[in-house]
Parts: C-alpha cells; sequence; structure tokens
C-alpha cells in the first residue's frame, strides 16, 4: 500500500504524532486534516530529503535493509534483529536473539513515544496539533528506532486480524527512499567520461563453462580423494577448458560461508560447480564425480546456461555471509551505469558491508561482489590511465540485476 493508504487505515493517536514530528499546523481533532497536512509535508521534496540526510549510518542500513526485501511485511522481532545487525561496532549484541517479545502496542508503550502520544492528547483539547518545538532526540536500541520510523510515517502496522502484528514500509515511499540513496551515494563517487586504455569483460563465459564442466565429466572417469574433492591435476585440466583461468587456493587460506566448496576450489570454480550440484547435475558417489541422469540429458544441451540464472543462484549462496548483498548489488548496478573509478566505489559502499568473520568490508566488497560480478558477466574492469582501476556494468548486467525477483531463503548446500 501507499502512504496515504496506510494513513488513512492508521489511528488518530498515530496520526497525532507524525504530525508533531514534521511539524505540521492542522486540527488535531480531525483525521482527515491530519492525513492531508501529513501528504502535503512528506511529500515536499526538500522536507524528505533533511529526514533522510539526519539518519544515522546505522538507520540507513536499516532501512536499506527493508527496500530490497522481497517479502511486504515484517514482524517485530525481524526489525528488532535487523536494526541490531544495522550496528556493526556491536559484534556482540548483533548476535544476541532478543529476549523480550512483546507486541508492537506493548513496545511503543515502553517508549518515549508515550511522550509525544501525551503532547498530541493535548493538543486534540485544544483542537490544535501544536507543531513541535525541534526534532525528536535520536533515540538508541532496537525498539527505539522503530519506534522512531513509525513516528516518521516510514512503519506502519497491519490494521485487523494477524497481519496488525507486522510491519510495512510505504511502497511509494520505498521507491523515494531508493532515489534519494541513489542520489547521496552517487555524489560520493567520480566518473570518467573518456573509455578505460583495457578492460576486462567475461560476459556469457560462466554459462559456457558449465558445459566445459559438464562434458568433461561427460568424458572423463573422474576420482574424487575420501574427502570428496577433485586432484590438483584434474582441477588444472579443467581450469585450463574454461574461459577464466584462476590460480589455486593458498594453503592454510581462511576460507569457508561461500559455497559447499569454496573450501577446495577458486572461487569462480567453487560457484560453477556448487550451482551444478545444487541442479542435481553431478554426484559424488564412491570417490566418483559422475553426471547425474539429469545431468546427461542437460549436457547433451549443449547450451550455456543463462547468466540470469548463476545471478539468481549467486545471490542466494552468498546470502548467508552477505545477508544485504540484494542491495549491495542494485547500488553496483546503479553507480556502475557508466564508468567510475573503482576507489571511490569501495569508499562508497564499504560503510554499508558487514564483516564476516575474518573477512573485512574491503574484501567483501572487492572480491565476493565485484569480482564475483565480473566473473559473471554483469559489469567491466578497466584501467584508466588517469583514475587507474574503473568499472562499469554491462548491457546484460544491468538488465539481469533490474528485472530479478528473488526468492528469499538462502541457499545452504550440505556436504
Amino acid at each position: 500500500m501507499k502512504l496515504a493508504d496506510m494513513l488513512s487505515y492508521a489511528d488518530i493517536g498515530q496520526l497525532s504524532r507524525i504530525a508533531t514530528t514534521y511539524q505540521c499546523e492542522c486540527n488535531g481533532n480531525s483525521k482527515n486534516e491530519l492525513i492531508q497536512s501529513i501528504l502535503s509535508t512528506v511529500n515536499r521534496r526538500e522536507v524528505f530529503e533533511a529526514q533522510i540526510g539526519a539518519l544515522k549510518l546505522e538507520d540507513l542500513r536499516f532501512m536499506n535493509s527493508l527496500l530490497f526485501d522481497a517479502r511486504d511485511a515484517f514482524s517485530l522481532e525481524e526489525l528488532i534483529a535487523r536494526v541490531q545487525q544495522s550496528k556493526f561496532a556491536s559484534p556482540g549484541s548483533q548476535n544476541e536473539a532478543p529476549a523480550d517479545t512483546r507486541t508492537d502496542e506493548a513496545a511503543s508503550a515502553a517508549s518515549p513515544v508515550k511522550k509525544t502520544a501525551a503532547k498530541s492528547s493535548a493538543a486534540k483539547r485544544t483542537g490544535k496539533s501544536k507543531p513541535a518545538k525541534e526534532r525528536p532526540e535520536p533515540e538508541s536500541g532496537p525498539r527505539e528506532t522503530i519506534s522512531r520510523f513509525k513516528q516518521y510515517g516510514w512503519l506502519f502496522n497491519g490494521y485487523a486480524g494477524p497481519e496488525r502484528y507486522l510491519f510495512q514500509v510505504p511502497s511509494d515511499l520505498k521507491e523515494r527512499f531508493k532515489q534519494s540513496m541513489e542520489r547521496r551515494l552517487a555524489s560520493e563517487v567520480e566518473y570518467t567520461d573518456d573509455e578505460p586504455h583495457a578492460y576486462r569483460d567475461e560476459q556469457m563465459l560462466m554459462g559456457e563453462d558449465i558445459v566445459h564442466l559438464l562434458t568433461f565429466i561427460h568424458l572423463n572417469e573422474v576420482p574424487l580423494t575420501s574427502e570428496g574433492m577433485m586432484y590438483k591435476r584434474t582441477i588444472l585440466q579443467l581450469l585450463e577448458l574454461f574461459g577464466v583461468k584462476e590460480p589455486l587456493p593458498g594453503k592454510g587460506e581462511w576460507r569457508f560461508g561461500y559455497g559447499r566448496k569454496i573450501k577446495e576450489y577458486p572461487n569462480r570454480f567453487s560457484l560453477l560447480y556448487d550451482y551444478c550440484f545444487y541442479q542435481g547435475w553431478i554426484a559424488e558417489h564412491n570417490e566418483l564425480l559422475e553426471l547425474t541422469p539429469a545431468g546427461k540429458e542437460r549436457q547433451a544441451l549443449r547450451t550455456a546456461e543463462g547468466t540470469d540464472k548463476l545471478y539468481q543462484f549467486w545471490l542466494r549462496l552468498y546470502k548467508g555471509p552477505i545477508p544485504n548483498i540484494r542491495s549491495l548489488a542494485h547500488w553496483i548496478d546503479k553507480l556502475g551505469s557508466r564508468w567510475v573509478r573503482a576507489e571511490t566505489i569501495m569508499r562508497t559502499l564499504t560503510p554499508y558491508v558487514k564483516p564476516f568473520f575474518y573477512d573485512q568490508s574491503e574484501t567483501i566488497l572487492e572480491q565476493r561482489l565485484i569480482g564475483m560480478m565480473m566473473h559473471l558477466g554483469l559489469l567491466r574492469i578497466g584501467e584508466h590511465a588517469e583514475h587507474g582501476q574503473v568499472i562499469r556494468m554491462t548491457p546484460l548486467g544491468r538488465t539481469v540485476v533490474a528485472g530479478l525477483s528473488l526468492d528469499d531463503e538462502a541457499i545452504v548446500l550440505n556436504s
């Protein structure tokens, strides 16, 4: 639903709190006047931009996590968890489950919103909604953050049945948030109008290498170690057939979380292998790697796998270690609409990337996101004489990233 629809279902108490937040001058006893005054104020670009500009980084991360979720509604517990995940500086609190699971009504009663509600009640007695003398003070804690977003009119409860305990973001505000965030992020990066002297483009190569992998397994007996991995000689033979050559992982290198075989195989190779395993095309049996009946049918087609399917799999597979991977891919796409300095992309987006164990934010953004998007054929990485490393989305990449709707669940590949 849009903001106007959600306001019409909201009770007069919440409308009064929102009106007070935006310093609206109107009759506090008239629901219609409150709604019209709120819409008139919120729809002013300078007011909306000022609200976004005043948000802390943790609040921006929290809102960013809601904008790209396929679901429309969230429970209070889910929102609390997302607020906690947005505070990178305190990992201990991020991993703790909320001990209190009261309903939103109880949360509101325990928050400083009570004071605002009291002011609104007083305003009703006088027939006017008094403008707030100053912006509400920023509050800390997950419940306070949620209450503050309700005061801004950015989160609303359902109005009936079980949905009354779920929260939604107005659909039209979602688009305005995305546009505002895009302008904010785009102002922090540096573009170049001329082409780099050389660039790397891997469009369609990964899809073709799926065919090479299946054909190799079809034509050869592929032995596996007792741990279920291919021998080094076999891996090197396959890498010679692939469109992209990768170095083997170093001994003792920290590798887990990004797929079933990321520990043993190079990043791109691992993604290809895991994709075929997830599709049910290959099976590890009696220390041999073999094609399944479905794999033999797929191999006989000898057609490249679609980039959109590989992209969808990559997003879902990496969703565990990178919960907001979909939003990050979206921002890389938007910021990479033309050649942009990679260094400025890194500086701009790193604050939105949460570290994953020993993988720092910079490493995740550079290797797990930008690097893998290049392997998927979604973007090009070039070298510019003046600006150094630059990146740009490919036409195929822009189409794929813009047109995909994904399931919410992350993929877990068990041994």
